[in-house]
């Protein structure tokens, strides 16, 4: 048998090798490799997002539907307020009860017991008419005299007076004596003081307390303007009620 020779020509190596023939075969399995690889974790997230879809789709109907029940619940009980106010606007007002006292009135007028007339006292004895009249009295009396005890309220106010002089040769002293001189039942004088109104000549402000039943500022005016060599008009600069 003849010795076969271990050196080989390039091409006959190449002729040999049928891998680089048959690239585009493992190339394609390589893919479907990669493919396969690839594959399932990308297919099991997307499973996994659609099942969380799913899941908050499926929690957002059953929300709804819970929602749906208890606005119907709400809207009954709002339908059957309306009827329960229907019917009470409807319902007349319940009727006065009778007194208990007409009973035996009834009883005469009908002439079911004619025999117990006479033990009926329907308009009361003239004792207790006696008694009745003699406790409002002293009720009366109790009170004619508890208001005669209490005093009388009185009336009074204040008032502020401008007293004007002729002219700045006036004697402002002797003009405040002149209308303090005024005296008369419930008046009573204050404090006063010298007010300029101008070209040297000053007005006197004098304040008093008056009755209104007894002094009016009618009767002061009349009474201080009496004093004419002095007083050239009186005014009344403010009036308030105590």
């Amino acid at each position: 048998m003849p010795k076969r020779s271990t050196n080989m020509s390039g091409l006959q190596c190449l002729a040999s090798e049928n891998i680089w023939f048959d690239k585009q075969r493992y190339d394609e399995a390589e893919k479907r490799f990669y493919e396969g690889v690839n594959g399932p974790s990308t297919q099991s997230s997307s499973q996994s997002g659609d099942q969380e879809l799913v899941s908050r789709m499926k929690s957002l109907e059953l929300e709804n539907q819970t929602l749906h029940k208890v606005v119907e619940t709400m809207r009954a009980a709002l339908q059957k307020l309306e009827t329960r106010v229907a019917v009470l606007e409807k319902t007349p007002a319940p009727a006065a009860v009778p007194c208990a006292k007409a009973a035996p009135v009834k009883q005469m007028e009908n002439g079911d017991d004619d025999d117990d007339d006479d033990d009926i006292d329907l308009f009361g004895s003239d004792d207790d008419d006696e008694e009745a009249a003699r406790i409002k009295q002293e009720r009366v009396d109790a009170y004619a005299a508890k208001k005669s005890k209490k005093p009388a309220l009185i009336a009074k106010s204040s008032i502020l007076l401008d007293v004007k002089p002729w002219d700045d040769e006036t004697d402002m002293a002797q003009l405040e004596q002149c209308v303090r001189s005024v005296q008369m039942d419930g008046l009573l004088w204050g404090a006063s003081k010298l007010v300029p109104v101008g070209y040297g000549i000053k007005k006197l402000q004098i304040n008093c307390v008056v009755e209104d039943d007894k002094v009016g500022t009618d009767i002061l005016e009349e009474e201080i303007t009496k004093f004419e060599d002095f007083v050239q008009s009186v005014d009344v600069a403010a009036f308030n009620k105590i």
